[in-house]
């Protein structure tokens, strides 16, 4: 199996022939993030059959130049977002100096780390603004498939939004690790501390795959 064929079955459906439509009318009047090329960036960077850790987001960053398919993630020119700048102080804290110091994540997707949002569209300036149009039922329904597909993988859940997902993954198979999200917002009520890539590194260290370099 690979992401093409999952992908495509769920194109096939009707919920997401209206998302499609929503999407291509909002791309021709006015200004949405990532590109739409890279929607699907995560996938393209992260083979099916090397999937080891699904680290789930909210939406793409929307201000210019942010998003490029891959929650949490930036090119590296650009100054890391505040929750980016979070995410690399926990790890700095946990296991030392990350791989990822600019912000761009591709290094940890090309490890089998499935950089996941919710929502895989968003209009500039408008954090959210594509909820509600299908794209929540196409992430369940990814989540779904590798739940019951898959055996072992690490799904990490930051934040209400992506806690939520736990429901549709079969706890027996996998490993779930929560916490707040690491935004400003909320990072010092739980985020702060969680020590989630140790304990992933642990976990695959168990199951005999290697681990992240994070």
């Amino acid at each position: 199996m690979n992401w093409d064929i999952i992908i495509q079955n769920e194109k096939a459906k009707d919920y997401y022939k209206k998302l499609d439509n929503f999407i291509e009318k909002r791309y021709a009047k006015t200004t949405v993030y990532p590109p739409k090329d890279e929607i699907f960036n995560a996938f393209s960077l992260t083979a099916y059959e090397d999937l080891k850790v699904i680290i789930l987001g909210q939406d793409p960053y929307h201000q210019k130049g942010q998003a490029q398919g891959l929650a949490f993630s930036t090119p590296s020119e650009l100054k890391n977002p505040p929750s980016m700048v979070n995410i690399l102080t926990e790890i700095q804290n946990d296991i030392g100096k990350s791989v990822c110091g600019d912000g761009d994540l591709i290094p940890w997707a090309r490890q089998g780390v499935l950089l996941m949002n919710t929502i895989f569209t968003v209009e500039d300036s408008s954090p959210k603004s594509h909820e509600k149009q299908g794209w929540e039922v196409f992430t369940d329904n990814i989540i779904k498939y590798i739940s019951e597909n898959k055996k072992d993988i690490v799904f990490i859940l930051w934040g209400s939004q992506a806690i939520k997902k736990s429901k549709i993954i079969d706890e027996t198979k996998h490993h779930i690790l929560t916490s707040v999200h690491p935004s400003p917002l909320s990072s010092y009520r739980g985020f702060f501390g969680c020590k989630h890539f140790s304990k992933t590194n642990e976990i695959l260290r168990n199951i005999g795959k290697n681990e992240i370099k994070w």
